[in-house]
């Protein structure tokens, strides 16, 4: 199931899309004269849990059938799935991405600073410890915003960029779990656009600590358009994935050589430590998908496309104040 939070007339409401996937099913509306509380809020529903998710695809269903309780998308404002997540742990996984992203740091110290610096590292080959274990940063969970939003350029920065990311999203709190039982622990997946600040990135970098501002400002973290419920997605190693910048192919790429699965990431936060129902893991970069890469960095203006398989297209435009 597609699920998927917009606002009707000032107010945020829950929904599902509709199997032929051009009408929205209001599912608080579709609960009742006297609504199930689960159906009040994205993270409303994820905590109730299994039940509550089996009722809201029995209302889905239903409300199909009657034609009762639907929207067009033209008649509501998307937001992100989850606007206001409880945590947001961002990875990174993919090793094309792990040694390009490095190069290009070094790149960008020599054109910003005119100095040569050495990111612990950069090279031809992985480096061993994101081989050997997840490597994480925690991010500003209230600066979330959904597909068609604009991304107000940060006064700071000079080298805006975007990332292509898969996020799973929890569902199930938990400690100590197993790679084996971690798919339970999912509600579903979503696109994660982790715009950053590059030159910001790189000061931060150098002194062995952040990202912060590089990563943490208002509207930095684009999610959507939907979560897609686990059981709609089998594999994540096997889901495509497109970037378009002004509709123009910007990478077109896999998410087969992830080196840690989403199971790997809950059961290595997990360890010593709770995790909890509405917490977002993005899996960092796709190799491929962003500009430090190569360079290629976003303009005033620019929109930009994320497609992935299964899921929809994320799409959100940089403006400059």
């Amino acid at each position: 199931m597609k699920l998927l939070t917009f606002n009707l007339k000032g107010q945020d409401r829950l929904g599902a899309m509709t199997a032929s996937g051009d009408r929205i099913v209001d599912l608080a509306a579709a609960s009742g004269s006297r609504p199930d509380p689960a159906f009040a809020s994205m993270l409303s529903l994820i905590v109730a849990g299994e039940a509550a998710l089996d009722t809201a695809r029995d209302l889905a269903a239903s409300a199909e059938r009657s034609g009762q309780y639907l929207l067009a998308p033209s008649e509501v404002t998307p937001r992100a799935p989850l606007p206001i997540p409880e945590q947001i742990r961002d990875f990174s996984v993919f090793p094309r991405h792990i040694v390009q992203s490095r190069i290009g740091m070094e790149r960008l110290a020599r054109e910003l600073l005119g100095i040569d610096i050495s990111v612990p590292g950069a090279g031809t080959e992985t480096p061993e410890l994101p081989r050997k274990q997840p490597l994480y940063y925690i991010t500003n969970r209230f600066s979330v915003i959904g597909d068609g939003a604009d991304v107000i350029w940060p006064a700071y920065t000079n080298y805006m960029d975007f990332e292509l990311e898969i996020a799973a999203i929890i569902g199930k709190a938990g400690k100590d779990i197993s790679s084996a039982n971690a798919q339970d622990h999912i509600f579903g997946y979503t696109i994660y656009n982790d715009f950053t600040a590059r030159d910001a990135q790189l000061t931060e970098m150098l002194g062995m600590l952040g990202p912060a501002k590089g990563k943490s400002f208002d509207m930095g973290n684009a999610m959507g358009p939907v979560i897609v419920t686990r059981d709609e997605i089998a594999d994540v190693r096997a889901l495509g994935v497109r970037v378009r910048v002004n509709g123009r192919v910007f990478a077109d790429e896999t998410c087969g050589a992830m080196l840690h699965g989403f199971e790997d990431m809950i059961a290595f936060v997990s360890r010593d430590e709770t995790i909890h129902p509405g917490e977002v893991f993005g899996s960092g970069t796709v190799g491929g998908c962003c500009g430090l890469e190569t360079s290629r960095f976003l303009n005033d203006g620019d929109l930009i496309e994320l497609e992935v398989d299964r899921i929809g297209i994320l799409a959100n435009r940089v403006k400059r104040r």
